[in-house]
């Protein structure tokens, strides 16, 4: 079953924000969970190209194209 959620669903590519990465500009990857969390709301677990996982709320990441 996929979880869709603000337009959001599990294997959807999103970009993570650079505040959240700490680099300049945006990183691409794919979206691995997303809980909603009652404390924090939605939170996304990107796994970005390079093997590296981010986590947080909606306004970490956007739509990649």
């Amino acid at each position: 079953m996929k979880t869709i959620v603000n337009d959001f669903k599990m294997g959807d590519r999103a970009l993570i924000s650079p505040d959240r990465a700490g680099l300049n500009d945006w990183l691409e990857g794919a979206i691995i969970d997303i809980e909603n969390n009652t404390f924090n709301g939605i939170v996304l677990t990107v796994k970005a190209d390079d093997g590296r996982m981010f986590f947080g709320q909606l306004c970490f990441f956007k739509r990649a194209k």
